[in-house]
């Protein structure tokens, strides 16, 4: 199975590593492709993008005359948690210029995918956060689609923009594509660094009306995530877990480095329903 894990908001790459730390915990063959020019999901698998000499950027430029021909297999590398990976680098974003240049440039990602789509159980498809060829390319190869979204005040715009998307889609591939599942990461709101000015309101309005800390800001989740649970079917909420933060500086999924902390718990649960599909 392929699918796209497609960042809303400020996006969280920390979601699809870890849904892929569960299901190769699992004991499945899994594949992650990191499409973001940040690289995120590359480094947080514990692979410095500037060691390889090759990567995704390669396998989509393979289409172009005048340069290499480069297989998806010859990118792919296995990390220390043993999720197979196809990196990424800052150099991707060299890319989309020659992408519109072309007609199927929608379909070059999932045509690339054609000599490993039957070696891999699961494939895991990491989007960049803004729009563009790159999400539209992991919409259109995926089987499925995972909306990952944080808790800020971005993240409704990401659903807008998204929906843009999958309107754009249907009107040019006559393809229908929706979200299949929502995964809403909470903000550590008690934990998050604040300006002392910040810090001096939070005091102030415990002092004048007994408000718990973070009060207004768990309300405003438990809205945002009702609202999102009207437009798609599965929706999870992962609570806020600092073993997020020290897996991320390991390299490795917290789903593997720390399985039995909250949010590992979670995504668990969302990687046995995506085992379901």
């Amino acid at each position: 199975m392929t699918f796209a894990h497609h960042k809303g908001g400020t996006g969280k790459t920390t979601s699809c590593l870890a849904i892929a730390g569960c299901l190769a915990g699992a004991g499945e063959k899994v594949l992650v492709i990191d499409c973001d020019p940040q690289a995120n999901a590359t480094t947080g698998l514990g692979i410095d993008s500037e060691d390889q000499s090759k990567n995704i950027y390669d396998v989509f430029m393979n289409v172009f005359d005048g340069f290499p021909d480069v297989s998806i297999k010859d990118v792919i590398v296995e990390t220390k948690s043993g999720i197979h990976l196809v990196p990424s680098s800052l150099d991707l974003v060299g890319v989309e210029p020659y992408l519109y240049g072309i007609n199927e440039r929608a379909v070059v990602l999932k045509d690339a995918l054609k000599p490993v789509i039957n070696e891999y159980r699961y494939i895991l498809i990491d989007t960049p956060p803004s729009m563009g060829q790159f999400v539209i390319n992991g919409i259109i190869a995926a089987d499925r689609i995972v909306l990952t979204l944080d808790s800020s005040v971005f993240a409704r715009k990401g659903m807008d923009s998204l929906e843009s998307i999958f309107e754009d889609i249907k009107e040019n591939t006559g393809k229908n594509k929706t979200p299949d599942m929502a995964v809403i990461t909470r903000a550590g709101v008690l934990f998050e660094r604040k300006s002392p000015m910040d810090e001096l309101k939070i005091i102030f309005r415990q002092l004048l009306f007994s408000e718990t800390p973070g009060r207004e800001e768990m309300i405003r989740q438990d809205e945002l995530e009702k609202d999102i649970m009207k437009k798609i079917k599965e929706v999870f909420s992962v609570p806020y877990d600092s073993s997020v933060y020290s897996a991320q500086k390991e390299g490795t999924p917290v789903t593997v480095l720390y399985p039995d902390s909250p949010a590992s718990l979670k995504y668990r649960q969302i990687a046995e329903i995506i085992r379901r599909w």
